[in-house]
């Protein structure tokens, strides 16, 4: 059975940072493309940042371009979302997310792509 369990989230001041964590179990991850979404009060989620399986392709958004960085490391079966310099529109529940992916085209860290979700952790981002 596929689990992933996030956790790193937490109240922070703007300007702060944080990283969270994806701890996959069930599967074999050097097979899986794994990704960060984030869902705030009364939006849709919201693809953040992706890793291929491989890792040599990542995708970020354009909010978080420069300020957050995904990284993977498959043998402790973990994910990671280093995000610095926080700032209020990043307060969100912060989901990690895995899938099998046979290419990757062009639209890859799609939240429909992913069918393996973690229960989300919670990021707080104000003075």
């Amino acid at each position: 059975q596929l689990q992933l369990v996030e956790s790193g989230g937490g109240l922070v001041q703007p300007g702060s940072s944080l990283r969270l964590s994806c701890a996959l179990s069930g599967f074999t991850l050097n097979y899986y493309a794994i990704g960060w979404f984030r869902q705030a009060p009364g939006k849709e989620r919201e693809g953040v940042s992706c890793i291929s399986n491989s890792g040599e392709l990542t995708y970020y958004s354009d909010s978080v371009k420069g300020r957050f960085t995904i990284s993977r490391d498959d043998a402790k079966s973990t994910a990671y979302l280093q995000m610095n310099s926080l700032k209020p529109e990043d307060t969100a529940v912060y989901y990690c997310a895995a899938t099998y992916l046979s290419e990757y085209g062009s639209n890859w860290c799609y939240r429909r792509n992913f069918g393996s979700w973690g229960q989300g952790t919670q990021v707080t981002v104000s003075s």
